[in-house]
Parts: C-alpha cells; sequence; structure tokens
C-alpha cells in the first residue's frame, strides 16, 4: 500500500533540505576554492562552483610553506592528553554524583549546570595567569590543562551511570565489592558508549580549538595544527586558494573520526547505561 505523504511531512523534509543546504554550502565553496586555479575568478558574478581550471597545486603548496606533519603531532598530543583526561576524571566524578550519596551532591549538580552557561572567553585571563603561575606557558600541557575536565561530560556520565539497574550494583556490593571494584568491574563497562561519545567529542574540541593554543603558545615549533594555519593569512597578502586547502587538509583528519566513530556518537546518546 502506497503510503499518503502529510503536510507534515513535507515541511519537515523541507526544513531538513534547507538546513542540509545551509550548512554544507560554506563546505561545498571551500573545497571549491581549494581546486580552483590561478586563471579562476574568485570574485566573479555570478560566482561558480565547479573549477574551470582545477589544480592541486593548492594543497603543494600548503604543504610547502608548513610543516604540516609536525603542527599535526602536537594537536595529536593535545588531543589525547584530552581525551584521556576527560574520560578518566568525567567516569570517576560522573559515578560519584550519580551512583553514591553524600552531602552535597545537589549544589556540586548545580554548579555543574551553573558553569555550563559561563562564556569561555570570560574566564580566558584567568586561565592564562594560572597557567603562567604554574609555567607551563608556551608548552603543550599548558594547551592541554584546561580541557582534560568537562561540566558536559561529566553529566554525560551521570545520566549513563543513573541509567545502570541498581540490582546490579546492589548485588556487588552485597558479595563484597567496595567502592573501586563496583566503579571498575561493573559500572565502568556499561557505560562504554559514553566513554567513546566522549572521547570523540574531547578530540573534535582539542583539535579544532584556535583561541586558546593561540594565546598560550608563542614558539612555532610548539604550535598546534589550526594555529599553525594561521600562517597561511598573510599581513598584507594572502591567496584564499591556499587558505581554502589549508582548512580542508585540517579538517580532513575530523571528517576521517567522525565517519569512522560516527555509531559512537548515536550509540551513546541513545543509550546512555544500558550494556551493549
Amino acid at each position: 500500500m502506497n503510503k499518503r505523504i502529510t503536510w507534515g511531512q513535507v515541511v519537515r523534509y523541507t526544513i531538513l533540505i534547507l538546513l542540509f543546504i545551509f550548512l554544507a554550502c560554506p563546505l561545498i565553496w571551500q573545497i571549491s576554492t581549494a581546486f580552483k586555479g590561478p586563471k579562476d575568478d574568485m570574485y566573479a558574478i555570478p560566482p561558480y562552483v565547479w573549477p574551470r581550471n582545477p589544480t592541486v597545486n593548492n594543497f603543494v603548496s600548503v604543504f610547502k610553506r608548513l610543516p604540516l606533519f609536525s603542527y599535526a603531532f602536537n594537536t595529536i598530543i593535545v588531543a589525547a592528553i584530552n581525551i584521556i583526561g576527560n574520560v578518566v576524571s568525567g567516569s570517576m566524578a560522573g559515578y560519584a554524583i550519580g551512583m553514591l550519596k553524600f552531602k552535597g551532591k545537589k549544589i556540586i549538580v548545580g554548579l555543574l549546570f551553573l558553569s555550563m552557561l559561563i562564556p569561555g572567553e570570560t574566564i580566558l585571563i584567568t586561565q592564562f595567569l594560572i597557567i603562567r603561575t604554574m609555567d607551563l606557558q608556551n608548552t603543550l600541557i599548558g594547551v592541554a590543562l584546561p580541557g582534560i575536565v568537562s561540566s558536559m561530560n561529566i553529566l554525560l556520565f551521570v545520566n549513563a551511570f543513573r541509567a545502570i539497574p541498581k540490582d546490579l550494583v546492589e548485588a556487588a556490593e552485597v558479595d563484597g565489592a567496595n567502592v573501586w571494584q563496583r566503579f571498575a568491574k561493573i559500572c565502568a563497562p556499561q557505560v562504554k558508549g559514553t566513554m567513546a561519545l566522549v572521547a570523540i567529542f574531547s578530540f573534535m574540541g582539542s583539535w579544532n580549538d584556535f583561541l586558546w593554543p593561540l594565546i598560550v603558545l608563542t614558539d612555532d615549533s610548539h604550535y598546534t595544527l589550526t594555529l599553525g594555519m594561521s600562517r597561511l593569512q598573510g599581513t598584507f597578502v594572502s591567496d584564499p586558494r591556499v587558505v581554502a586547502a589549508g582548512t580542508i587538509v585540517a579538517l580532513v583528519p575530523i571528517l576521517i573520526f567522525f565517519f569512522v566513530f560516527q555509531r559512537y556518537i548515536f550509540h551513546g546518546l541513545e543509550t546512555g547505561g544500558v550494556k551493549e
């Protein structure tokens, strides 16, 4: 039987198509710019997407101008620290808030929510002063340190741990398992989806971060990938084709990472603390 298409479905799919066009057009234009040759008019009216003189020389210029592998290695170090820090600290804090009983729990949860309402730009000066006091300025540890714990990730773990059946935890407690054993052997394996989700978000956040590395780092050898890409933009002269190629190069690892682990993102959001 043929299903009747309702007006609600038409409106819904129309909105989805418009959102896709709105979100995809900048990326498509960036890719088009990256492959345009010197004879392509960047400011033609009307503009055209398909390059008339396609070339890959823009990507070659990016690799010639910048030590991309060094920048990528620095970014991987920062991302690894952030991933490990968020998964470990977030799971332990989420387990304590979600599973244990102690005074002041509601106050802590309230503070976590309040911290999410504070724009990150308002505490940059305070963060920088702390990093400088700790003598971590111009180091990758100084770049990674503020991002090793996140209120959002803690709350994700809280929700995941609360979804674990209490009978399972109580049975382990009756068998003599202490707090750490219940966390490591019973509860942590149940939230692997959330761990993967937090790891992916941490990786994407640290890989795309530009402002904080710009403030902390001064030595070019310590630059992260997104910060190093800013060197393609000259003070007086810049080639938008090369800049576009650089942004695509920086975007490729994120796209690969997302497509490889996208099932964990949706699985972690949907299942929470349900055992895989």
